[in-house]
């Protein structure tokens, strides 16, 4: 058995993409349109780590989508937490659960998504902002 993707309804694909690509990091690595469906699929992963992959569906008739909580969590591990924190702050993203330890942040994608980002290797020093910062919203 092999883990090849998580499917996420969204329903507005161009925010969708500019969250995980633009300022998550993600890379689009596949697109499938299905007239006959009334669908796009987009497949994105993590640069150089297609194994793992994130299935952006996208339905053309509009549909409205509750429970993203219920869904629990996309996980991706980065080389440096704060500076990828940082560099969410400045794309507009909000940090749900700072990195206060040095090793685990949480934000949400467009849809309400929670998005769980991992210190590769050993948790960095602690260090301010970070570690006085308090949760925002739900993670």
């Amino acid at each position: 058995m092999k883990y090849l993707h998580t499917m996420v309804r969204v329903t507005d694909l161009d925010e969708s993409l500019d969250f995980y690509c633009n300022k998550l990091g993600l890379v689009e690595v596949d697109r499938m349109e299905v007239p006959a469906g009334r669908f796009t699929l987009v497949f994105l992963a993590a640069p150089g780590d297609e194994s793992a992959q994130v299935e952006l569906t996208w339905n053309w008739d509009h549909e409205t989508y509750t429970g993203g909580r219920n869904f629990g969590h996309l996980a991706y591990a980065v080389d440096d937490i704060y500076a990828h924190c940082q560099r969410l702050m400045d794309a507009g993203v909000t940090i749900n659960r700072p990195p206060r330890d040095g090793h685990m942040a949480f934000v949400r994608s467009p849809e309400g998504i929670s998005i769980e980002l991992l210190q590769a290797g050993e948790a960095l020093p602690v260090q301010e902002p970070w570690a006085s910062m308090q949760n925002t919203g739900e993670w």
